[in-house]
């Protein structure tokens, strides 16, 4: 169903601008159809800001449930940006406090950069966990994108994550672990997912402290898992989100910053990501690149267009998959009266009584 543009972000028109279902707010105004209200916690880079926007925004979008969703961008003014995040984060996004007064459905976080050897030293520690803190009793559900993850069960649990010994980079084959949930319903039991992390939560750690892992990958580690009551908050250590091309911009920003000597060595490929194709026209750039700096040359020009046409997107249906059940059993969980009302002797406060119901 479709989404609502009910403010001039411009993200709605480049969804639209790509094929995608968006209302203006008059015609929606005008539609009986009941709506689902989400929060969405940006709190990524800069340089990441409106592609992350729009690629929860899709995700949403995507969602056959029959409502209209409304999605709230909204930031933490702690986090330092250039002035043209500031501009844009001013005139399209929310303030939490209104937020809070007219109530949101679920809540969506991002992930975000770090600088300090610990999570609870950040800037935007503590407004993240006020945030959350209200979201506990406000909202069914939260779903947390990497970082967000790793803040949350810091915060929960006291679990600190593990520094892995290079970043876990590239596009890994998963296999869910618990089929029967409904998160995971009509989901393939193996299927990819890209990941882009240097850090890690992992399955023993989650397990402990009474969480569900419901996806996970012999090589890249837990994928998604829920809180020990089942839904009120989805973690996801991996993207469901990317688009294709979405490492391939993070493997660019590795290169360049390889050619202004930011980074000593040369970045590795995304894992099982390039083609073999890619991969030998990824290697043969990094060659040139790596003569143009002996030589004192300019730089070979990045051969994005090259690389795009060799890659294959391998997750994207079911990211897709996973966020409508997400938001399936969202709309069951806001939608009491009616439950109570059909449904006699369903606890509404019970995800997994609603999805069987």
């Amino acid at each position: 169903m479709p989404l609502v543009a009910h403010n001039n972000l411009p993200t709605f028109q480049r969804l639209r601008d790509h094929g995608q279902e968006v209302l203006s707010l008059d015609r929606a105004q005008k539609q009986d159809i009941r709506e689902l209200h989400i929060g969405f916690l940006n709190m990524m880079p800069d340089a990441a800001l409106a592609a992350t926007e729009s690629q929860f925004i899709r995700l949403v979008g995507n969602c056959n449930r029959i409502a209209q969703f409304y999605v709230y961008p909204f930031s933490i003014p702690e986090l330092r940006r250039g002035a043209a995040a500031e501009a844009h984060i001013r005139e399209h996004y929310f303030d939490f406090s209104r937020l809070q007064e007219q109530g949101l459905d679920a809540l969506i976080i991002t992930g975000a950069n770090v600088i300090n050897p610990s999570l609870d030293q950040e800037e935007f520690w503590h407004p993240l966990i006020d945030i959350v803190r209200w979201a506990e009793s406000h909202v069914a559900s939260i779903l947390c994108s990497c970082l967000a993850t790793h803040a949350l069960v810091k915060s929960y649990y006291n679990i600190d994550r593990r520094h892995l010994p290079h970043k876990q980079w590239g596009v890994f084959s998963h296999r869910v672990a618990e089929p029967t949930h409904p998160l995971m319903r009509d989901i393939n039991t193996r299927f990819d997912a890209p990941h882009s992390r240097y850090n890690d939560v992992s399955r023993e750690q989650f397990e402990g402290v009474g969480a569900t892992v419901l996806v996970d990958s012999e090589e890249a580690g837990v994928h998604m898992a829920v809180s020990p009551d089942q839904f009120r908050v989805v973690y996801f250590q991996g993207h469901p989100e990317y688009d294709a091309i979405s490492l391939l911009k993070e493997y660019k920003r590795e290169v360049v910053r390889y050619q202004r000597d930011e980074r000593d060595v040369a970045p590795r490929l995304p894992e099982r990501y390039f083609s073999q194709a890619a991969r030998s026209i990824a290697r043969h750039h990094i060659q040139l690149v790596q003569k143009a700096k002996s030589d004192g040359d300019t730089f070979p020009t990045f051969p994005e267009l090259e690389l795009a046409a060799e890659i294959d997107n391998t997750w994207g249906d079911t990211g897709k998959a996973i966020i409508n059940n997400w938001l399936g059993l969202v709309y069951q969980l806001t939608n009491l009266d009616r439950t109570q009302q059909f449904m006699p002797g369903v606890d509404p406060d019970d995800p997994l009584a609603l999805s069987e119901a």
